[in-house]
C-alpha cells in the first residue's frame, strides 16, 4: 500500500532501532572497555584469594567484606571521610549559592555576568598540587594569616590548626570544589524566568520569601547536581587529605590505597566495592528527592 502524498514517510521500527543503536554505539564503545569492565574486574577480585604476594586466587569468598566490614578501622574511616564531605558540601553550596545568586539577579550586564563567572574557573588553569601548596604560605605558622593576626594582636602564638590539620583539608576541598556548586546552579537559576520575580516584588513579597519560595525551589536541579559532583569527588579522593593533614587524618580511599600498596588486591576491591554502593546509595537518594529531567525539561 503507498503512502498518500504530501503525508511524510514513516521509518520502519526496525530502522529506527537500528539508528538508535547506531547513535549510542560511540558511547557503549568508551564505556564498556573503560567503565564497565574495570568495574566487572574489581568486582570479580574482591571475591578472590591472595598469597600475600600479589598473587590472587580464583574461587569465591566473602572473607575479604567480612575483614572490612568487622573492622574498627573502618568505621573511623568512613566517619572521617563523611565529615570531610558534609563540612565541604555545606560551605561550598553557600558559596556556590550566592556567588550564582549574585552573577544571574544582581549583575545586570548578561556579558560581564559571564565574564565574572568565567573568573570563578581561574584556579583551575593550574593542578590541584599547585593550588594545595599555595595555601602554605597563607596558612603555615608564619604564613600571611598567623602574621596578621598577631600583628593586630588578636593572637600570642602562632595557630597550628590552620595547616596539616583537618581543617586546612576542608579548605583545600572548598577551594577546589566550589567551581563544581556555582555551575550547575548557575545554569538553574539562569532559566528563572525574571518576569516572576518582578511579580513577587509587586505583590509585596520580601527578598527572603522570594529566596525561599522562588529561587531555591526552581534552583534544585542545579543544588542536586553540585551535591552529586562535590560529595563523588571528596568521597572518591585521598590525595587532599593524605597532603593538607600532614598525614594526620586519613579517608576510605586511603584505605584500599594502601592495601595496594601492601599488595592486598582482594581486600583493596571489596573496599571499593563497599564504597562504589554507598556512593551509588547517596546518589539515589538525591535523584529521588529531585527530579534533575523534569526540573531540566522545565
Amino acid at each position: 500500500m503507498q503512502s498518500s502524498p504530501g503525508l511524510p514517510r514513516t521509518k520502519s521500527p526496525s530502522r529506527a532501532n537500528l539508528s538508535g543503536w547506531l547513535y549510542v554505539t560511540p558511547l557503549i564503545a568508551v564505556l564498556v572497555p573503560f567503565f564497565v569492565a574495570p568495574i566487572l574486574v574489581v568486582l570479580a577480585a574482591s571475591f578472590f584469594q591472595t598469597d600475600g604476594f600479589g598473587g590472587l586466587t580464583p574461587g569465591f569468598t566473602l572473607s575479604n567484606y567480612i575483614e572490612v566490614l568487622h573492622s574498627a578501622l573502618t568505621l573511623k574511616l568512613y566517619l572521617a571521610t563523611i565529615k570531610f564531605t558534609f563540612f565541604t558540601w555545606l560551605f561550598t553550596l553557600v558559596i556556590g549559592f550566592f556567588v550564582a545568586y549574585f552573577l544571574v539577579f544582581h549583575v545586570r550586564n548578561q556579558l560581564l555576568a559571564i565574564g565574572l563567572f568565567l573568573v570563578c574557573t581561574v584556579p583551575f588553569w593550574t593542578s590541584n598540587i599547585i593550588r594545595m601548596i599555595s595555601w602554605i604560605p597563607l596558612l603555615g605558622k608564619e604564613g600571611l594569616i598567623n602574621a596578621g593576626l598577631m600583628s593586630a594582636h588578636v593572637i600570642n602564638q602562632p595557630l597550628e590548626v590552620l595547616l596539616f590539620s583537618d581543617l586546612a583539608v576542608v579548605i583545600a576541598y572548598v577551594h577546589q570544589l566550589t567551581i563544581f556548586m556555582i555551575v550547575p546552579i548557575f545554569n538553574a537559576m539562569a532559566r528563572i524566568d525574571k518576569r516572576v520575580i518582578e511579580a513577587a516584588v509587586d505583590a509585596g513579597a520580601s527578598r527572603f520569601d522570594i529566596m525561599r519560595h522562588i529561587v531555591v525551589p526552581m534552583s534544585k536541579s542545579g543544588i542536586a547536581l553540585g551535591t552529586i559532583f562535590v560529595v563523588s569527588i571528596v568521597m572518591g579522593d585521598f590525595f587532599v587529605v593524605k597532603v593538607m593533614s600532614g598525614g594526620g587524618s586519613a579517608s576510605v580511599v586511603s584505605a584500599f590505597y594502601e592495601d595496594v600498596g601492601v599488595l592486598q588486591y582482594p581486600t583493596a576491591a571489596a573496599s571499593a566495592v563497599l564504597l562504589t554502593l554507598v556512593l551509588v546509595a547517596i546518589v539515589a537518594l538525591i535523584l529521588r528527592t529531585v527530579d534533575i529531567r523534569q526540573e531540566i525539561a522545565r
